[in-house]
């Protein structure tokens, strides 16, 4: 995945860990594999995703797609402990071919790293069976709002998001998922929002938020800089305006990710 902005280093297959466990209450709060049996996830990376969605439906067998080895040797590791109910497969999404036909599909934090998230849905379609349950998770990076201003930190994101879309990503997918939806055949679906809303009722989870939130825009960072769009400067007042709104309890953070059930 060659669009990925966020890199394959150690200390990011970590980080992804870690964020899949910190958004689960969000991301997991309305998905139900109950009764499927054979799942197909897309853009498995280092298996994050895979762990959780092993250990709350303990009847799936899984099977992890990803276009980067790199990751897929961690997978292996990180999923070691769950045997034979998870299996590996190479491939780009956008030219999936599989001989079996699943009943159930995850897609999570994925179309925003392809250059044709359309391709990606169609493939996905011609491994369906009749009836199956797919979810897919993504990303509306426009949807942030922070008062009061906070500049630094929506420079940041806007040199980030300028940054994906010049290497083939779009960190607005989300909010096109109905379209894509629809183009590429799933005429039966529905889309939720869900996200962060920090304001003056937070108390301490505040802290806990912005960190996640450093921890996130600094994984693009190391791309950021090497490309020349970002300086260290910019990285650091990014930094210092989330810890701002970390300490500050009348500061406002939202921010919405887009998720679709469908079902064929």
């Amino acid at each position: 995945m060659t669009n990925y902005v966020h890199g394959f280093d150690p200390e990011e297959q970590l980080r992804l860990k870690e964020q899949a466990e910190f958004l689960a209450p969000m991301v997991y709060k309305e998905v139900d594999f109950s009764g499927c049996k054979n799942l197909l996830e897309v853009g498995s990376g280092v298996g994050a995703q895979t762990r959780i969605l092993l250990e709350r439906f303990p009847d799936l067998q899984i099977t992890c797609v990803d276009s980067s080895v790199v990751q897929l040797v961690q997978a292996r590791i990180n999923l070691a402990s769950f045997g034979d109910r998870v299996r590996f497969v190479e491939q780009d999404g956008c030219a999936l071919q599989l001989v079996e036909r699943f009943d159930s599909a995850f897609v999570c934090w994925t179309l925003e790293h392809v250059a044709s998230p359309l391709q990606l849905l169609e493939k996905l379609k011609d491994h369906l069976q009749v009836g199956a349950l797919v979810y897919v998770t993504e990303v509306f990076n426009s949807s942030l709002f922070t008062s009061p201003g906070f500049p630094h930190l929506h420079h940041y994101i806007h040199l980030m998001n300028t940054y994906q879309r010049k290497i083939g990503g779009n960190p607005d997918v989300g909010i096109e998922l109905g379209n894509l939806l629809s183009w590429a055949g799933f005429s039966s679906f529905s889309i939720r929002f869900d996200g962060f809303y920090l304001d003056k009722r937070s108390g301490d989870s505040r802290k806990i938020f912005t960190s996640y939130w450093i921890e996130l825009l600094k994984s693009a960072a190391p791309a950021l800089l090497e490309s020349g769009e970002c300086s260290l400067r910019a990285l650091k007042l990014m930094e210092e305006d989330l810890e701002k709104i970390g300490n500050d309890e009348n500061a406002i953070f939202f921010y919405q990710f887009v998720q679709a059930k469908i079902t064929l």
